[in-house]
């Protein structure tokens, strides 16, 4: 592994091909075929487990793994219903195991470049946060996600939901949802907009939105952080951060300089991010995941940002959204 503070017992799938696929011929990691960590002969080698399944099994798995007395990692969404979230996040807690979340984009270069603006209060006054996602229905997606509450958003909404989490001045509240019925007849709807407010620092109310497009002829997902002096931007796919002044009277001047700020931050990170990606070596964040994975097994505190309780809330805001939809029909 790239993270010198694990080190790869092996991997564990139900599918062989998978496996054969996923390991050289030659690799001493071990492998195994089983749908049970109790039946995999070397677990009890294993420290902590990390779960890339389909949602439908990770309540099952993770369960079982902290149960076997493993640290966890598991992929998002955390789990099906609220209350298996619940259930294990009390598991881990009683068994004194650490419970993570693959909530990565949050740590991403883009994203950190956006967290040394905020601390220098670049923004000035933070007067709005906007979560957009376009996506494509023809994009490389899991023959799965269909049979998920609606669809697609459920495997994907928890990364527009964590980075809203972590950027909004409160825990954000939900005033309204707004879910329009796939024009594909898909479980996937057409679109949803989902309308929080936060609470500033000063006590004014501010409007936190997540507006998700599935029936898109391109993908591309941007969070977006508006304040009194200036806008900044997160390009989820690119990891690329742009900063813009406050344009003022928005007279021809001010316009320009918006396109000429624009283009050469947006080139300038898409030639270094561009040969990250073509190399394969561009981690959105997923390096510092690990890294507080390992920190908070050492340390045996919860890891910021990603631990059980953090999934737990997204969760329930992913739910809150379902349980509204089902309100309406």
């Amino acid at each position: 592994m790239a993270n010198p503070k694990f080190e790869l017992v092996g991997l564990i799938d139900r599918d062989e091909s998978r496996l054969a696929a996923a390991l050289p011929g030659n690799s001493k990691v071990k492998r195994a075929l089983s749908r049970r960590l109790a039946d995999v002969p070397w677990i009890g080698e294993v420290d902590a487990l990390t779960i890339g399944t389909s949602p439908f099994s990770h309540y099952e798995l993770i369960k079982e793994g902290l149960e076997l007395g493993k640290h966890v990692l598991t992929e998002k969404p955390f789990t099906m219903q609220v209350s298996e979230g619940e259930e294990l996040v009390q598991i881990s807690e009683s068994q004194g195991k650490i419970l993570s979340i693959v909530h990565n984009f949050q740590f991403s270069k883009a994203a950190q470049a956006l967290d040394r603006d905020l601390a220098i209060n670049r923004l000035g006054a933070i007067t709005s946060i906007v979560a957009i996602q376009y996506s494509n229905p023809r994009r490389r997606l899991p023959k799965w996600y269909q049979d998920l509450p609606l669809g697609l958003f459920y495997d994907e909404s928890p990364h527009l939901l964590y980075l809203l989490r972590k950027y909004s001045p409160s825990e954000p509240i939900l005033e309204s949802i707004d879910i329009v019925p796939s024009t594909r007849g898909d479980s996937t709807p057409a679109s949803i907009t989902a309308r929080y407010k936060a609470i500033r620092a000063d006590g004014k109310e501010i409007p936190v939105i997540m507006m998700l497009l599935f029936e898109t002829p391109i993908s591309e997902w941007h969070l977006t952080i508006n304040g009194e002096e200036g806008l900044a931007d997160v390009d989820v796919f690119r990891d690329i951060y742009i900063q813009l002044p406050n344009d003022g009277l928005h007279v021809t001047s001010t316009v320009f300089r918006t396109s000429w700020q624009t283009s050469i931050q947006h080139w300038g990170q898409h030639f270094t991010r561009g040969v990250g990606h073509l190399l394969g070596k561009l981690r959105y964040g997923n390096d510092i995941v690990f890294d507080r994975y390992a920190d908070a097994i050492l340390s045996g505190k919860p890891p910021e940002g990603i631990s059980g309780q953090h999934a737990l809330a997204v969760l329930k805001m992913q739910h809150e959204i379902i349980s509204s939809n089902r309100r309406v029909n």
